[in-house]
């Protein structure tokens, strides 16, 4: 079938490029979520991330892989990201030497909201990376920040464990599969 077929849906009932919901986990005042089922079938998969709150502030919202079954947590994770405040500042954050995947910073009196593209999980033969979005409050101050990183090992990962950089947090994590968008 040509390529603009399958753009305009014309592929006998494949809805490609659809969110598939895979799970959703609801907790309260915990340090930490494992998800370590539904990593398997899809290419991409998208984490929404709601209602979230922590116990203390401000936290880092973090998380690490779970390479079969097993945690990562040596110092192997690279991330990147930017941010812009509502009062003018900005900057950047990286680290090629993080022993976790850093995201976005939250505090205990507002809630915030991201979503993550994660990539190449259930691919032994690839690295791992994901990117992010989102617009919490931190500290008082609003921002925005985006970036990405990757656990630079070739490694099938079937899990992730989320977690806060002190204290606990609270919200709930949706899990979607991504079908397939290209033909080939």
């Amino acid at each position: 079938m040509p390529l603009g077929a399958a753009r305009f849906g014309l592929l006998g009932g494949a809805d490609l490029g659809s969110l598939e919901l895979i799970s959703t986990t609801t907790f309260s005042s915990v340090s930490e979520v494992d998800i370590t089922s539904g990593f398997t079938g899809y290419d991409v998969f998208q984490v929404q991330v709601t209602k979230l709150v922590g116990s203390t502030a401000p936290q880092n919202f973090r998380f690490r892989f779970y390479e079969s079954g097993v945690l990562e947590t040596a110092s192997v994770y690279q991330y990147a990201m930017q941010y812009i405040q509502v009062d003018g500042g900005n900057g950047e954050e990286r680290s090629t030497t993080s022993d976790s995947c850093r995201a976005f910073s939250f505090n205990s009196n507002d809630y915030a909201s991201s979503y993550f593209y994660l990539y190449n999980l259930s691919d032994s033969s690839k690295y791992s990376f994901y990117t992010f979005q989102n617009a919490p409050s931190y500290d008082g101050d609003y921002e925005m920040k985006f970036g990405g990183g990757v656990l630079p090992q070739a490694s099938v990962v079937d899990g992730v464990r989320f977690y806060p950089s002190a204290g606990t947090f609270s919200g709930e994590i949706k899990l979607y599969g991504i079908k397939q968008i290209w033909v080939t």
